[in-house]
């Protein structure tokens, strides 16, 4: 439905976020703010779709309980008609089915410019089983979602308590503080150049965006030339803990993950990166990994970044952080409590991993009728 602008009103709007992610959530747009004279209002239970962001999935079937809400033009809605069920619809938008198909009546010049026109949304031909069918793979689909959200919201729980938790634990006023270099040996990583695209000692290397909050993206592992000295100073070894030493997004500033050993050595890193490393006798790894983690959550890393659009540690503010640091065997002891709580967090995320590759495959085969919903139920 569309409504004139009214400048002394203020609009609750959405978006719409890609792969079948559901509504983004705006703040209120004051008409008085705004160039469009018009706005579409979003109702419950609709299908909408971006059409300049169609070609990435963005598209969705709104909450049953969503309140008023409105988008601008670029953002058409569809109704349903009586022998179409929104919850299978909005299942269906969480397929590589259907952004295969937006992609496919996708017009314009590419990237950004592209559009799917309303017509050439109507166009797509899927093959639609009947209205029974539809509410009982809801139904089937709808239980292992339900779980895979229970895990998430476990997870979530989990995490806040590992926080507050890892806090207490490990920055302990109590125990005496030392600078950060005399606890752990801080190296930054080499920095990338042209020089070193090619070579005759190319070796893996990790790079910022391979370091998520408490765990590694390995899946885009780039690689450039290590002499074999260099390897020995900016190589990797099982312990590690690698801190994203600068970035754009403030959030990212000392993210931090510990490296196991997931790839053959050997593995060096760059100069986005901070290598933390244990001192024998002194610290030992989880207590680099769990001080490393908690310098992030409280924002002490950030704290001493500077710079103002993009932030950096830097290693000669790195050294003079403080850690307060207990003996090696009260960092096992702390340490052995943390890692518990961290492995049962890292075992709900894996399960949820799993069910959501599950769902994916149940309905992937239930779409194209390879197993009846009898065999899935």
């Amino acid at each position: 439905m569309i409504v004139d602008v009214d400048p002394k009103q203020t609009y609750p709007t959405v978006g719409v976020l890609n792969r079948g992610r559901g509504l983004l959530y705006r703040d209120a747009l004051a008409g008085s703010a705004t160039a469009y004279k018009t706005l579409n209002r979003i109702g419950p239970g609709v299908l909408v779709y971006s059409r300049l962001k169609a070609f990435e999935g963005a598209i969705t079937v709104t909450p049953d309980d969503l309140p008023e809400s409105f988008a601008s033009q670029e953002f058409p809605t569809f109704e349903f008609a009586p022998d179409a069920s929104p919850g299978f619809f909005r299942i269906l938008t969480t397929t590589q089915i259907m952004w295969d198909a937006l992609q496919g009546v996708s017009k314009g010049m590419g990237g950004r410019r592209e559009r799917v026109k309303p017509g050439d949304f109507l166009s797509i031909v899927m093959d639609i089983p009947p209205l029974p069918l539809q509410q009982r793979i809801v139904e089937v689909v709808g239980a292992v979602d339900k779980q895979i959200a229970a895990l998430n919201a476990e997870v979530t729980a989990l995490t806040a308590v590992l926080r507050r938790f890892r806090a207490q634990l490990i920055n302990d006023l109590g125990v005496p503080a030392v600078r950060a270099d005399e606890a752990f040996e801080i190296t930054m990583g080499r920095q990338r150049a042209p020089k070193y695209a090619a070579g005759p000692y190319m070796t893996p290397y990790l790079r910022s965006a391979n370091v998520g909050y408490g765990e590694l993206d390995l899946t885009d592992v780039l690689e450039m030339n290590f002499e074999p000295i260099e390897r020995e100073v900016f190589g990797l070894v099982p312990g590690d803990v690698l801190v994203s030493e600068g970035s754009a997004s403030h959030s990212a500033v000392g993210m931090s993950a510990m490296w196991r050993g997931e790839l053959p050595q050997p593995i060096c890193f760059q100069k986005t990166l901070m290598r933390y490393r244990a001192i024998q006798g002194t610290s030992i790894p989880a207590f680099v990994n769990h001080w490393c983690q908690w310098a992030y959550e409280s924002g002490a890393f950030l704290d001493v970044a500077g710079g103002t659009n993009i932030k950096h540690i830097t290693a000669m503010r790195a050294v003079r952080m403080l850690v307060h640091l207990p003996d090696v065997r009260t960092q096992e002891r702390l340490t052995d409590q943390l890692d518990a709580m961290s492995n049962v967090i890292a075992a709900h995320r894996a399960e949820a991993s799993r069910l959501s590759a599950v769902r994916t495959r149940l309905l992937s085969r239930l779409l194209d009728r390879t197993i009846e919903i009898e065999d899935a139920e």
